[in-house]
């Protein structure tokens, strides 16, 4: 391990990679500051239909005066969604549960076209800042300030995991101390983020994505070069039992079947994609519905084709170290660090390349906790101070309260980043405890946009029941894996090719009999069991506590899918003609 320590060559692309992220928030907070400042001179002369948070530049630092690129901001989303739990966990998952998680690119590809048609209009149509904006537009304040700090518990918590995450890889291939990498990741965020707002966020994200793609690719396809090639990867992945595309065991507590990867897939990656404010402010910050549709198809096709990527990175991990499983070797300490082992072993030898690797997990990190800085800061002004605490701060006193949040959120995630050293497998943690709120989330959105009798209190006993539902399924299932009460679901690993006396691990008998059955759930259904319940409660309750009267409800707050079945009355603020009506109920 030792010679392929990073070299000089690396640390000068990390650095570099470093440098420029700062740079970009400099860029746009400071020397492109005053032609933006003259521009907006000129649009506030003019008439404006746009809403905007009292200030033009607020709007422009939190939404980029909703003007934006489709291409940058397409990249942007997959910047806010991909992060080094996201590059680090999914091939770890493959190694150590077979390729049946493989099947998530389908339910991606679902998501795209369901947002697309379903939610994504009626944001469109309602031009909100935030996407709670449209929760006190349908229900009331209550509802909005609840699902507001919910997306702030959520986001909170998995910032510890993405600054983590990179330094446990550079700390794995340099050797460095991995509380300064993270406070190095911390400072250089939150910098950038601090001087540049949205724009700075959106073209930063542009290159850090770029370089994030090229490194994951380039080491994908040199691992390939050096392999045996297809035929025998995948004739050792089937001899290893990792080949699995088929597994239609019904049970729920199996960790990935047909049906949990499938349903449980949809589910949270559509709860992500409508709910987190990190990507509806980047749809909104285009100028129509075509270009915000645009940007999210670009983006299904763009996280698509990099969750495949790392499920290959998967394939090939297992294929060099079948015969001498790292981490029983003390190759690593954590399972989560297989990439980077398997990067410097691997490509090492190639100068600059562990350092472009780690490059890119730094760049997946420092974009998806840019996006979380700014995000949480705009939801904590719109939907906090404006909407719960109902106040109307000025311009200057705007800038103090969203910078004064950015640095308390770089304080605050570091300090957290302590409390999750020791779990493993960082995909499904972060995806337990984001369902915890994603799910309860997605229901209620739902609810607004396709139940049109719910009101306040079916919404709001929905949401209630089902976040403390999904927060018990969640931590309970994590309280009792840490107690070795859950026995593991990892597939067979062999250490005869290791050097030493390498022993393989024993497997301990647990009875999971004796363990609450709803601990065991696989955690793909946390997710959607937190949407049907919102659902389902909601609605139910809506309908014995005097549902809405149907008729009072404005066409915009509701999908364009079922807008057929609307009463007339629905679309009187609309100004339609008759022919627009025909079509409508056609």
């Amino acid at each position: 391990m030792d010679s392929y320590r990073f070299g000089t060559v690396d640390y000068i692309v990390l650095v570099g990679m470093t440098i420029l992220s700062t740079g970009t928030g400099l860029y746009f907070g400071g020397i492109n500051k005053h032609i933006d400042d003259v521009e907006l001179t000129n649009i506030a002369k003019g008439k404006s239909l746009k809403q905007n948070f009292g200030s033009d530049k607020i709007d422009e630092y939190l939404m980029g005066s909703r003007n934006m690129n489709v291409v940058p901001v397409s990249i942007s989303l997959i910047g806010s969604f991909v992060s080094g739990v996201t590059i680090m966990g999914i091939p770890s998952e493959i190694y150590h549960y077979g390729t049946q998680y493989f099947l998530v690119i389908m339910p991606i590809i679902l998501q795209g076209i369901a947002i697309s048609y379903i939610y994504l209009p009626v944001y469109s149509a309602l031009k909100v800042h935030s996407a709670y904006q449209y929760l006190e537009m349908r229900f009331n304040s209550s509802v909005r300030t609840i699902a507001s700090f919910m997306f702030i518990f959520s986001t909170v918590s998995y910032m510890p995991f993405v600054i983590y995450v990179p330094a446990l890889a550079l700390n794995q291939v340099s050797g460095l101390n991995s509380h300064l990498i993270e406070v190095l990741i911390v400072l250089a965020c939150v910098s950038y983020t601090l001087m540049g707002g949205l724009k700075a966020v959106v073209h930063t994200d542009v290159w850090q994505m770029v370089v994030m793609f090229f490194s994951v690719t380039a080491v994908a396809v040199f691992a390939l070069l050096y392999s045996n090639g297809f035929g025998a990867l995948f004739e050792d992945v089937e001899k290893g039992g990792r080949l699995i595309l088929a597994n239609t065991n019904a049970s729920p507590y199996v960790r990935h079947t047909l049906w949990s990867v499938l349903i449980g897939g949809f589910s949270y990656w559509t709860s992500i994609n409508v709910t987190n404010q990190a990507m509806v402010q980047r749809y909104m910050s285009l100028p129509s519905l075509k270009k915000s549709r645009d940007s999210l198809y670009l983006f299904t096709v763009g996280i698509t084709i990099f969750v495949a990527l790392c499920c290959f990175l998967g394939l090939l991990i297992f294929e060099k170290y079948k015969d001498c499983d790292p981490l029983s070797a003390g190759l690593i300490a954590h399972d989560d660090q297989l990439l980077p082992l398997f990067v410097v072993e691997t490509v090492g030898h190639i100068y600059g390349m562990p350092g472009l690797f780690i490059a890119g997990i730094f760049g997946a990190g420092l974009s998806t906790l840019s996006s979380c800085f700014n995000t949480v800061a705009l939801v904590f002004l719109e939907d906090i101070v404006r909407g719960c605490l109902k106040l109307q701060p000025s311009e200057r006193v705007s800038t103090i309260l969203i910078k004064s949040s950015i640095v308390f959120q770089g304080v605050m995630a570091f300090l957290l980043v302590f409390l999750i050293r020791e779990l493993r497998g960082v995909l499904s943690v972060c995806n337990s405890i984001a369902s915890i709120t994603a799910g309860t989330a997605l229901g209620i959105f739902t609810l607004g946009m396709l139940v049109p009798w719910s009101n306040t209190v079916g919404t709001a006993t929905g949401g209630i029941i089902s976040i403390i539902l999904a927060a018990w399924l969640s931590f309970g299932s994590q309280i009792a894996a840490a107690l070795g009460q859950l026995s593991s679901q990892m597939l067979p690993v062999s250490v005869e090719g290791c050097l030493g006396n390498v022993t393989t691990p024993q497997k301990h008998w647990v009875d999971q009999e004796e363990v609450f059955p709803l601990y065991r759930l696989s955690y793909h259904w946390i997710n959607p069991i937190g949407v049907v319940t919102t659902v389902v409660v909601g609605a139910l309750v809506s309908l014995v506590t005097k549902p809405t009267d149907i008729k009072t409800i404005n066409s915009k707050l509701i999908s364009p899918v079922i807008h057929r079945f609307l009463p007339r009355e629905c679309f009187r603020d609309l100004h339609f003609n008759e022919e627009s009506l025909k079509k409508v109920f056609k």
